[in-house]
């Protein structure tokens, strides 16, 4: 059974409180960054999505940066023996996150590119998405945003505001490998790639990560 990191107000998702209390963050047209943070297959890309189309998308000046895009590339993963391991914590390239968060937050007035990661090929695409002076709400979702271990902990003063997805461990189970049959795997291999890799990196999300400012549960 996993124990959930301690947190504050807990909510079912609700887009309109959450788009609410998003824009209650912004002081004038000041950009602001809101991280999105759960285990693997905890709803954080649909959360984001949602959320980026009821602030009105990129018209308005919303827009997302998935943590998935500082992957480090495989054969990096296989130099260290990591491969077998994607999407640990120790599988992304942490400093490179911070530096675009905090250019997102001091250069306001810049463009930013950010890398975005191509699941079908397996690989993350450099400066595949421009951040604009436009811009002003960035939804960045990922799994480690809040993970109080170094040097992952570095990351966390640096957002305005901060969403957890609570979801059981058994529905995770059953999500992800319903995700990895989704890739063309059977059940025996959906299954060992769920419990080896997947499920260890959720454990460390749920017992490892800071308090939210917003607990959601989600399914």
């Amino acid at each position: 059974m996993f124990t959930r990191p301690r947190s504050k107000p807990r909510m079912t998702p609700d887009i309109d409180a959450l788009a609410a209390q998003i824009r209650a963050q912004q002081t004038g047209d000041r950009r602001i960054l809101v991280a999105i943070i759960g285990a693997p297959a905890s709803g954080k890309s649909h959360l984001s999505d949602r959320l980026y189309h009821h602030l009105g998308g990129d018209k308005a000046g919303a827009v997302v940066v998935p943590m998935d895009g500082f992957h480090f590339d495989d054969a990096i993963l296989k130099d260290r023996g990591l491969l077998a391991r994607k999407g640990a914590p120790d599988t992304f390239d942490v400093g490179g996150l911070k530096r675009v968060l905090l250019a997102l937050r001091d250069q306001e007035d810049e463009d930013i590119y950010v890398p975005v990661f191509d699941r079908e090929l397996e690989l993350s695409r450099g400066s595949a998405r421009v951040i604009s002076q436009h811009h002003r709400i960035i939804l960045v979702e990922g799994n480690y945003l809040l993970l109080d271990q170094a040097p992952w902990d570095q990351l966390g003063p640096l957002f305005d505001l901060s969403i957890y997805l609570d979801v059981a461990e058994s529905t995770l189970r059953e999500r992800l490998i319903g995700r990895w049959q989704g890739f063309g795997f059977d059940m025996d291999a959906a299954i060992t790639k769920a419990e080896t890799n997947d499920l260890p990196n959720a454990r460390t999300v749920i017992t490892s990560s800071k308090a939210a400012d917003i607990t959601l549960t989600n399914g």
